[in-house]
Protein backbone atom coordinates (compact mmCIF):
# COMPACT_ATOMS: atom_id res chain seq x y z
CA UNK A 1 0.00 0.00 0.00
CA UNK A 2 1.27 3.62 -0.90
CA UNK A 3 2.88 5.57 2.01
CA UNK A 4 3.25 9.16 2.37
CA UNK A 5 6.83 9.63 0.27
CA UNK A 6 6.17 13.03 -0.79
CA UNK A 7 5.89 16.27 1.08
CA UNK A 8 2.29 17.70 1.24
CA UNK A 9 4.10 20.65 -1.34
CA UNK A 10 5.23 17.58 -4.04
CA UNK A 11 2.49 15.85 -5.24
CA UNK A 12 0.98 14.81 -8.87
CA UNK A 13 -1.28 17.59 -10.50
CA UNK A 14 -4.09 14.71 -10.63
CA UNK A 15 -3.95 14.45 -7.10
CA UNK A 16 -4.21 18.31 -7.03
CA UNK A 17 -7.56 19.07 -7.94
CA UNK A 18 -8.57 21.81 -6.06
CA UNK A 19 -12.43 21.16 -4.84
CA UNK A 20 -12.39 17.95 -5.78
CA UNK A 21 -14.05 14.98 -3.52
CA UNK A 22 -11.89 12.87 -4.80
CA UNK A 23 -8.64 14.67 -4.29
CA UNK A 24 -10.11 15.55 -1.01
CA UNK A 25 -10.19 11.99 -0.32
CA UNK A 26 -6.60 11.13 -1.32
CA UNK A 27 -5.21 13.53 0.33
CA UNK A 28 -6.78 12.85 3.55
CA UNK A 29 -6.56 9.16 3.10
CA UNK A 30 -2.92 9.85 2.33
CA UNK A 31 -2.62 12.23 5.58
CA UNK A 32 -4.07 9.02 7.76
CA UNK A 33 -2.18 6.58 6.35
CA UNK A 34 0.94 9.16 7.24
CA UNK A 35 0.23 9.40 11.17
CA UNK A 36 -1.56 6.00 11.40
CA UNK A 37 1.78 4.30 10.50
CA UNK A 38 3.77 5.87 13.66
CA UNK A 39 1.61 3.94 15.69
CA UNK A 40 1.06 0.69 13.49
CA UNK A 41 4.72 0.07 12.20
CA UNK A 42 5.98 -0.68 15.73
CA UNK A 43 3.46 -2.78 17.02
CA UNK A 44 2.90 -4.76 13.57
CA UNK A 45 6.70 -5.12 13.06
CA UNK A 46 6.80 -6.87 16.29
CA UNK A 47 4.44 -8.85 15.29
CA UNK A 48 5.75 -9.79 12.11
CA UNK A 49 8.78 -10.85 13.79
CA UNK A 50 7.27 -12.70 16.41
CA UNK A 51 5.11 -14.72 14.54
CA UNK A 52 7.81 -15.73 12.46
CA UNK A 53 9.70 -17.33 15.55
CA UNK A 54 6.22 -18.81 16.98
CA UNK A 55 5.77 -20.30 13.55
CA UNK A 56 9.08 -22.16 13.23
CA UNK A 57 9.40 -23.03 16.90
CA UNK A 58 9.27 -26.43 16.69
CA UNK A 59 11.81 -26.21 14.28
CA UNK A 60 14.00 -24.04 16.64
CA UNK A 61 13.79 -24.91 20.24
CA UNK A 62 14.85 -28.31 19.36
CA UNK A 63 17.80 -27.28 17.19
CA UNK A 64 18.48 -25.10 20.35
CA UNK A 65 17.87 -26.90 23.24
CA UNK A 66 18.83 -30.28 21.71
CA UNK A 67 20.34 -31.91 25.05
CA UNK A 68 16.63 -31.56 26.53
CA UNK A 69 14.44 -32.42 23.46
CA UNK A 70 16.33 -34.75 21.51
CA UNK A 71 17.30 -38.42 22.51
CA UNK A 72 18.85 -41.01 20.60
CA UNK A 73 16.93 -44.51 20.47
CA UNK A 74 19.54 -47.37 20.90
CA UNK A 75 18.99 -50.55 19.17
CA UNK A 76 16.80 -52.53 19.81
CA UNK A 77 15.41 -50.83 23.25
CA UNK A 78 11.95 -49.87 23.76
CA UNK A 79 10.47 -47.12 25.46
CA UNK A 80 9.11 -47.51 29.09
CA UNK A 81 6.50 -46.99 30.59
CA UNK A 82 4.91 -43.57 30.74
CA UNK A 83 3.96 -44.05 34.55
CA UNK A 84 7.67 -45.26 35.03
CA UNK A 85 8.87 -41.93 33.29
CA UNK A 86 6.08 -40.05 35.66
CA UNK A 87 8.09 -41.66 38.79
CA UNK A 88 11.46 -40.13 37.75
CA UNK A 89 10.18 -36.76 37.24
CA UNK A 90 8.09 -37.06 41.16
CA UNK A 91 11.49 -38.43 42.49
CA UNK A 92 13.37 -35.35 40.59
CA UNK A 93 10.73 -32.80 41.73
CA UNK A 94 9.06 -33.75 44.94
CA UNK A 95 7.04 -30.84 45.72
CA UNK A 96 6.18 -30.24 42.41
CA UNK A 97 2.60 -30.85 40.79
CA UNK A 98 2.92 -32.72 37.95
CA UNK A 99 0.05 -31.27 35.47
CA UNK A 100 0.10 -33.12 32.13
CA UNK A 101 2.83 -35.27 30.36
CA UNK A 102 2.57 -34.96 26.00
CA UNK A 103 3.86 -38.12 24.36
CA UNK A 104 7.17 -37.78 22.38
CA UNK A 105 6.40 -36.36 19.09
CA UNK A 106 9.01 -38.62 17.24
CA UNK A 107 11.33 -41.54 17.96
CA UNK A 108 13.97 -39.11 18.37
CA UNK A 109 12.45 -36.65 21.27
CA UNK A 110 11.66 -36.63 24.51
CA UNK A 111 8.62 -37.08 26.59
CA UNK A 112 7.42 -33.74 27.87
CA UNK A 113 5.88 -33.12 31.35
CA UNK A 114 4.64 -29.97 32.41
CA UNK A 115 4.66 -29.35 36.36
CA UNK A 116 3.79 -26.82 38.62
CA UNK A 117 6.05 -25.89 41.53
CA UNK A 118 5.81 -25.12 45.04
CA UNK A 119 6.58 -21.39 44.11
CA UNK A 120 3.35 -21.64 41.37
CA UNK A 121 5.76 -21.47 38.70
CA UNK A 122 5.72 -23.56 35.30
CA UNK A 123 8.40 -25.66 34.25
CA UNK A 124 8.62 -28.59 31.05
CA UNK A 125 10.10 -31.34 32.15
CA UNK A 126 12.17 -33.47 29.55
CA UNK A 127 12.44 -37.17 30.04
CA UNK A 128 14.36 -39.87 28.04
CA UNK A 129 11.76 -42.29 26.97
CA UNK A 130 14.30 -45.22 26.69
CA UNK A 131 16.74 -44.79 29.38
CA UNK A 132 13.61 -43.25 32.15
CA UNK A 133 16.35 -40.66 32.82
CA UNK A 134 15.26 -37.13 33.43
CA UNK A 135 17.03 -34.81 30.92
CA UNK A 136 16.27 -31.32 32.91
CA UNK A 137 13.55 -28.71 32.51
CA UNK A 138 13.03 -25.36 31.11
CA UNK A 139 10.69 -22.53 32.01
CA UNK A 140 8.71 -22.32 28.64
CA UNK A 141 8.58 -18.73 28.87
CA UNK A 142 12.08 -17.74 29.00
CA UNK A 143 12.79 -20.04 25.44
CA UNK A 144 12.81 -18.08 22.59
CA UNK A 145 9.38 -19.21 21.12
CA UNK A 146 8.02 -18.25 24.51
CA UNK A 147 9.29 -15.09 25.12
CA UNK A 148 8.01 -13.84 21.34
CA UNK A 149 4.72 -14.93 21.90
CA UNK A 150 4.37 -13.13 25.04
CA UNK A 151 5.46 -10.12 22.82
CA UNK A 152 3.17 -11.18 20.62
CA UNK A 153 0.22 -11.14 22.65
CA UNK A 154 1.28 -8.05 25.14
CA UNK A 155 4.66 -6.66 24.47
CA UNK A 156 5.38 -8.71 27.63
CA UNK A 157 3.72 -5.39 29.36
CA UNK A 158 0.48 -7.48 30.79
CA UNK A 159 -2.73 -5.39 30.24
CA UNK A 160 -0.90 -2.48 28.92
CA UNK A 161 0.71 -4.21 26.52
CA UNK A 162 -2.10 -5.93 25.43
CA UNK A 163 -4.10 -2.50 24.88
CA UNK A 164 -1.02 -1.20 22.84
CA UNK A 165 -1.73 -3.98 20.40
CA UNK A 166 -5.00 -3.82 20.41
CA UNK A 167 -5.04 -0.43 19.65
CA UNK A 168 -2.02 -0.95 16.79
CA UNK A 169 -3.87 -3.79 14.91
CA UNK A 170 -7.22 -1.31 14.68
CA UNK A 171 -5.21 1.30 13.53
CA UNK A 172 -3.99 -1.43 11.01
CA UNK A 173 -7.10 -1.28 9.48
CA UNK A 174 -7.13 2.14 8.54
CA UNK A 175 -3.53 1.88 7.42
CA UNK A 176 -4.86 -1.32 4.99
CA UNK A 177 -8.22 0.25 4.19
CA UNK A 178 -6.92 3.98 3.45
CA UNK A 179 -4.08 1.82 1.42
CA UNK A 180 -5.63 0.71 -0.94
CA UNK A 181 -7.56 3.68 -1.89
CA UNK A 182 -4.34 5.28 -2.29
CA UNK A 183 -3.34 2.19 -4.29
CA UNK A 184 -6.38 2.74 -6.24
CA UNK A 185 -6.22 6.05 -7.17
CA UNK A 186 -2.34 7.17 -7.29
CA UNK A 187 -1.52 4.02 -9.75
CA UNK A 188 -1.38 7.19 -12.91
CA UNK A 189 0.75 9.03 -10.42
CA UNK A 190 3.21 6.25 -9.73
CA UNK A 191 3.15 5.18 -13.03
CA UNK A 192 4.03 8.54 -14.30
CA UNK A 193 7.02 9.04 -11.74
CA UNK A 194 8.19 5.57 -12.66
CA UNK A 195 8.50 6.90 -16.15
CA UNK A 196 10.46 10.12 -15.61
CA UNK A 197 12.90 7.67 -13.16
CA UNK A 198 12.22 10.57 -10.53
CA UNK A 199 14.09 9.43 -7.01
CA UNK A 200 12.58 6.48 -5.11
CA UNK A 201 9.81 5.88 -7.63
CA UNK A 202 10.68 2.23 -7.95
CA UNK A 203 10.69 1.66 -4.12
CA UNK A 204 7.16 3.53 -3.84
CA UNK A 205 5.78 1.23 -6.79
CA UNK A 206 7.23 -1.75 -4.85
CA UNK A 207 5.69 -0.40 -1.73
CA UNK A 208 2.32 -0.14 -2.83
CA UNK A 209 1.87 -3.62 -5.06
CA UNK A 210 3.21 -5.51 -2.07
CA UNK A 211 0.61 -3.95 0.33
CA UNK A 212 -1.84 -4.57 -1.97
CA UNK A 213 -1.23 -8.16 -2.14
CA UNK A 214 -0.47 -8.01 1.73
CA UNK A 215 -3.55 -6.15 2.97
CA UNK A 216 -6.43 -9.17 2.56
CA UNK A 217 -3.57 -11.04 4.51
CA UNK A 218 -3.45 -8.09 6.69
CA UNK A 219 -7.55 -7.60 7.38
CA UNK A 220 -7.13 -11.66 7.96
CA UNK A 221 -4.96 -11.93 10.31
CA UNK A 222 -6.20 -8.55 12.38
CA UNK A 223 -10.05 -10.27 12.91
CA UNK A 224 -9.01 -13.11 13.09
CA UNK A 225 -6.66 -12.19 16.08
CA UNK A 226 -9.07 -9.75 17.78
CA UNK A 227 -10.36 -12.61 19.76
CA UNK A 228 -7.54 -12.65 21.79
CA UNK A 229 -7.52 -8.90 22.66
CA UNK A 230 -8.29 -7.56 25.97
CA UNK A 231 -11.38 -5.21 25.30
CA UNK A 232 -13.25 -6.40 21.71
CA UNK A 233 -12.41 -10.19 22.70
CA UNK A 234 -13.34 -9.90 26.29
CA UNK A 235 -16.62 -7.89 25.46
CA UNK A 236 -17.55 -10.23 22.58
CA UNK A 237 -16.76 -13.20 24.86
CA UNK A 238 -18.75 -11.72 27.14
CA UNK A 239 -21.85 -10.83 25.34
CA UNK A 240 -21.45 -14.58 23.12
CA UNK A 241 -21.82 -16.12 26.78
CA UNK A 242 -25.00 -14.16 27.39
CA UNK A 243 -26.12 -15.49 24.26
CA UNK A 244 -25.38 -19.15 25.21
CA UNK A 245 -22.52 -19.31 22.63
CA UNK A 246 -19.10 -18.80 23.45
CA UNK A 247 -15.89 -18.16 21.16
CA UNK A 248 -13.98 -20.32 22.57
CA UNK A 249 -14.41 -24.67 22.38
CA UNK A 250 -12.98 -24.89 26.32
CA UNK A 251 -13.91 -28.32 27.99
CA UNK A 252 -15.50 -27.85 31.02
CA UNK A 253 -14.50 -30.50 32.31
CA UNK A 254 -10.29 -30.49 31.52
CA UNK A 255 -7.92 -28.88 33.66
CA UNK A 256 -8.06 -25.16 32.63
CA UNK A 257 -4.39 -25.22 31.20
CA UNK A 258 -2.28 -28.16 31.35
CA UNK A 259 -0.15 -27.23 28.59
CA UNK A 260 2.76 -24.71 28.08
CA UNK A 261 4.22 -22.67 25.02
CA UNK A 262 6.39 -25.51 23.87
CA UNK A 263 3.44 -27.73 23.83
CA UNK A 264 2.43 -28.51 19.96
CA UNK A 265 -0.98 -31.02 20.30
CA UNK A 266 -2.81 -29.58 22.43
CA UNK A 267 -6.31 -28.16 20.74
CA UNK A 268 -5.55 -24.53 20.98
CA UNK A 269 -8.75 -23.48 23.19
CA UNK A 270 -8.17 -20.38 25.74
CA UNK A 271 -8.58 -20.51 29.44
CA UNK A 272 -11.86 -17.88 28.82
CA UNK A 273 -14.69 -19.15 31.41
CA UNK A 274 -17.43 -21.30 29.49
CA UNK A 275 -20.02 -19.86 28.59
CA UNK A 276 -22.57 -22.37 28.71
CA UNK A 277 -22.18 -24.19 31.59
CA UNK A 278 -24.50 -26.82 31.01
CA UNK A 279 -22.08 -29.65 30.48
CA UNK A 280 -21.59 -31.50 33.61
CA UNK A 281 -18.00 -31.74 34.70
CA UNK A 282 -16.81 -35.75 34.40
CA UNK A 283 -15.83 -36.60 37.72
CA UNK A 284 -13.98 -40.33 38.88
CA UNK A 285 -15.65 -42.46 41.42
CA UNK A 286 -13.57 -43.35 44.12
CA UNK A 287 -16.28 -45.84 45.13
CA UNK A 288 -16.54 -48.55 42.87
CA UNK A 289 -16.81 -51.94 43.67
CA UNK A 290 -14.06 -54.20 42.35
CA UNK A 291 -12.36 -51.01 41.50
CA UNK A 292 -9.04 -50.69 39.13
CA UNK A 293 -6.70 -47.74 39.64
CA UNK A 294 -5.87 -46.54 36.06
CA UNK A 295 -2.17 -45.21 35.18
CA UNK A 296 -0.96 -42.77 32.49
CA UNK A 297 -0.31 -45.98 29.80
CA UNK A 298 -4.26 -47.03 30.54
CA UNK A 299 -5.21 -43.37 29.73
CA UNK A 300 -3.08 -43.86 27.17
CA UNK A 301 -3.93 -47.20 25.79
CA UNK A 302 -7.93 -45.56 26.13
CA UNK A 303 -7.05 -42.86 23.93
CA UNK A 304 -5.93 -44.88 21.19
CA UNK A 305 -8.75 -47.32 21.15
CA UNK A 306 -10.95 -44.54 20.64
CA UNK A 307 -9.22 -43.56 17.72
CA UNK A 308 -7.08 -40.33 19.19
CA UNK A 309 -4.55 -39.27 17.05
CA UNK A 310 -0.62 -39.57 18.69
CA UNK A 311 1.16 -37.70 20.06
CA UNK A 312 -1.70 -37.50 22.83
CA UNK A 313 -1.54 -34.78 25.73
CA UNK A 314 -2.61 -36.10 29.02
CA UNK A 315 -3.30 -33.54 31.55
CA UNK A 316 -3.45 -36.01 34.87
CA UNK A 317 -6.36 -36.00 37.74
CA UNK A 318 -6.67 -33.21 40.50
CA UNK A 319 -7.91 -35.09 43.27
CA UNK A 320 -9.60 -38.27 43.90
CA UNK A 321 -12.48 -37.05 41.74
CA UNK A 322 -10.62 -35.79 39.25
CA UNK A 323 -9.84 -37.85 35.89
CA UNK A 324 -7.24 -37.80 33.09
CA UNK A 325 -8.18 -35.58 29.84
CA UNK A 326 -6.78 -37.52 27.06
CA UNK A 327 -6.44 -34.85 24.70
CA UNK A 328 -5.70 -36.08 20.89
CA UNK A 329 -3.44 -34.89 18.36
CA UNK A 330 -4.73 -32.30 16.04
CA UNK A 331 -2.37 -29.31 15.30
CA UNK A 332 -3.07 -29.07 11.83
CA UNK A 333 -6.74 -29.31 11.82
CA UNK A 334 -9.47 -27.73 14.87
CA UNK A 335 -12.16 -30.29 13.55
CA UNK A 336 -10.17 -33.41 14.56
CA UNK A 337 -9.72 -31.67 18.60
CA UNK A 338 -11.75 -34.31 20.89
CA UNK A 339 -10.81 -34.63 24.40
CA UNK A 340 -11.68 -38.37 26.53
CA UNK A 341 -11.86 -37.92 30.02
CA UNK A 342 -11.04 -41.32 31.45
CA UNK A 343 -12.23 -42.62 35.64
CA UNK A 344 -8.60 -42.68 37.34
CA UNK A 345 -10.46 -45.73 38.78
CA UNK A 346 -11.82 -47.95 36.39
CA UNK A 347 -10.51 -46.32 33.65
CA UNK A 348 -13.84 -46.09 31.64
CA UNK A 349 -14.51 -43.14 29.52
CA UNK A 350 -16.95 -40.62 31.64
CA UNK A 351 -17.28 -38.02 28.84
CA UNK A 352 -15.69 -37.11 25.16
CA UNK A 353 -15.66 -33.70 23.97
CA UNK A 354 -14.94 -32.14 20.99
CA UNK A 355 -14.89 -29.72 18.10
CA UNK A 356 -18.59 -31.43 17.08
CA UNK A 357 -19.57 -29.94 21.01
CA UNK A 358 -18.51 -26.43 20.12
CA UNK A 359 -20.72 -23.90 19.46
CA UNK A 360 -20.78 -22.57 16.08
CA UNK A 361 -19.28 -19.25 16.85
CA UNK A 362 -16.04 -21.13 18.70
CA UNK A 363 -15.68 -23.34 15.77
CA UNK A 364 -15.36 -20.38 13.35
CA UNK A 365 -12.42 -18.81 15.91
CA UNK A 366 -11.20 -22.11 15.85
CA UNK A 367 -10.40 -22.31 12.14
CA UNK A 368 -9.19 -19.07 12.12
CA UNK A 369 -7.17 -19.38 14.82
CA UNK A 370 -5.47 -21.90 13.09
CA UNK A 371 -4.82 -20.38 9.56
CA UNK A 372 -3.35 -17.29 11.62
CA UNK A 373 -1.39 -19.56 13.22
CA UNK A 374 -0.05 -20.68 10.01
CA UNK A 375 -0.71 -24.45 10.37
CA UNK A 376 -4.22 -25.33 9.41
CA UNK A 377 -3.10 -26.00 5.32
CA UNK A 378 0.26 -28.05 6.78
CA UNK A 379 3.22 -26.79 4.62
CA UNK A 380 1.19 -24.61 2.06
CA UNK A 381 -0.13 -22.28 5.03
CA UNK A 382 3.31 -22.15 6.35
CA UNK A 383 5.18 -21.19 3.21
CA UNK A 384 2.29 -18.37 2.69
CA UNK A 385 2.66 -17.54 6.80
CA UNK A 386 6.31 -16.60 6.62
CA UNK A 387 6.05 -14.81 3.17
CA UNK A 388 3.50 -12.87 3.81
CA UNK A 389 5.77 -11.91 7.40
CA UNK A 390 8.54 -10.69 5.34
CA UNK A 391 6.71 -8.84 3.25
CA UNK A 392 5.40 -6.64 6.39
CA UNK A 393 8.92 -6.47 7.49
CA UNK A 394 9.42 -5.43 4.22
CA UNK A 395 6.62 -2.58 4.08
CA UNK A 396 7.61 -1.49 7.81
CA UNK A 397 11.04 -0.65 6.43
CA UNK A 398 10.38 0.91 3.14
CA UNK A 399 7.45 3.22 4.00
CA UNK A 400 9.86 4.82 6.90
CA UNK A 401 12.59 4.76 4.52
CA UNK A 402 10.55 6.58 1.51
CA UNK A 403 9.26 9.28 4.12
CA UNK A 404 13.35 9.85 5.04
CA UNK A 405 14.39 10.23 1.40
CA UNK A 406 11.76 12.73 0.87
CA UNK A 407 11.13 14.73 3.77
CA UNK A 408 11.68 17.74 4.31
CA UNK A 409 15.03 19.90 4.79
CA UNK A 410 13.90 22.56 7.03
CA UNK A 411 13.50 21.79 10.49
CA UNK A 412 10.35 21.71 12.22
CA UNK A 413 8.23 19.91 9.94
CA UNK A 414 7.47 16.39 9.41
CA UNK A 415 6.53 16.68 5.99
CA UNK A 416 2.76 14.99 6.45
CA UNK A 417 0.69 15.20 3.59
CA UNK A 418 -1.96 17.99 4.35
CA UNK A 419 -5.86 17.10 4.25
CA UNK A 420 -8.56 16.88 5.87
CA UNK A 421 -11.40 14.44 5.67
CA UNK A 422 -14.65 15.86 3.97
CA UNK A 423 -17.04 14.35 6.18
CA UNK A 424 -19.87 16.82 5.99
CA UNK A 425 -19.54 16.25 1.89
CA UNK A 426 -19.31 12.58 2.17
CA UNK A 427 -21.74 11.17 4.77
CA UNK A 428 -21.30 7.77 3.59
CA UNK A 429 -17.53 8.48 4.80
CA UNK A 430 -18.73 9.43 7.89
CA UNK A 431 -21.20 6.73 8.73
CA UNK A 432 -18.40 4.46 8.19
CA UNK A 433 -15.83 6.21 10.47
CA UNK A 434 -18.26 6.13 13.26
CA UNK A 435 -19.32 2.69 12.93
CA UNK A 436 -15.62 1.59 12.83
CA UNK A 437 -14.90 3.61 16.43
CA UNK A 438 -18.45 1.38 17.58
CA UNK A 439 -16.85 -1.82 16.45
CA UNK A 440 -13.69 -1.15 17.92
CA UNK A 441 -13.90 0.46 20.80
CA UNK A 442 -9.88 1.13 20.95
CA UNK A 443 -9.86 2.70 17.84
CA UNK A 444 -12.66 4.79 18.42
CA UNK A 445 -11.12 6.00 22.14
CA UNK A 446 -7.94 6.87 20.31
CA UNK A 447 -9.83 8.30 17.80
CA UNK A 448 -11.71 11.03 19.59
CA UNK A 449 -8.47 11.47 21.97
CA UNK A 450 -6.58 12.51 18.19
CA UNK A 451 -9.17 14.43 17.87
CA UNK A 452 -9.61 16.61 20.80
CA UNK A 453 -5.77 16.97 20.74
CA UNK A 454 -5.59 17.90 16.88
CA UNK A 455 -8.29 20.91 18.16
CA UNK A 456 -7.32 21.79 21.61
CA UNK A 457 -3.65 21.46 21.49
CA UNK A 458 -2.12 21.10 17.67
CA UNK A 459 -4.20 24.04 16.04
CA UNK A 460 -3.98 26.45 18.56
CA UNK A 461 -0.07 26.20 18.68
CA UNK A 462 1.52 27.65 15.50
CA UNK A 463 4.77 25.65 16.00
CA UNK A 464 2.82 22.76 16.73
CA UNK A 465 0.72 23.45 12.97
CA UNK A 466 3.97 23.60 11.28
CA UNK A 467 4.93 20.43 12.24
CA UNK A 468 2.23 18.62 11.81
CA UNK A 469 1.11 20.37 8.70
CA UNK A 470 -2.34 20.84 9.84
CA UNK A 471 -4.77 22.58 7.60
CA UNK A 472 -7.78 24.93 8.43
Amino acid sequence: MQRSDDVATKVAPDERKAGSRGAGLFRAFWRWHFYASFLVIPVVLVLAVTGLIYLFRFQLEPALNADLMKVQQPPGLRAQQYDAQLGEVKSAFPDATVVSMTEPSGPDRSTVFSIQTADGATRDVFVDPYQGKVLGSLDPDSTLSGASILLHGELMAGRWGDAVIEIGACWALVMAITGYYLFVRGRVARARRRTAKAAGAALRSRHALTGSVLGVGLLFLIVSGLPWTGLWGAKVQQFAASQGSSMWGEDPGALSNPTSTLDESLPHSHTVPWGLGETKVPKSDPNQDRRSVATLDTAVAVGSQKGLARPMTIALPAGEEGVYSVIGYAFQDPAKERTLHVDQFGAQVVSTYGYQDYPLLAKTVAQGIALHEGRRLGITNMVLTTVFCLGVIFMCVSGPLMWWRRRPKAAGAVGAPRGRLPLKATPALAVIVIALALFLPMFGITLVLALLLDRLVIRRTPRLRLWFNTTD
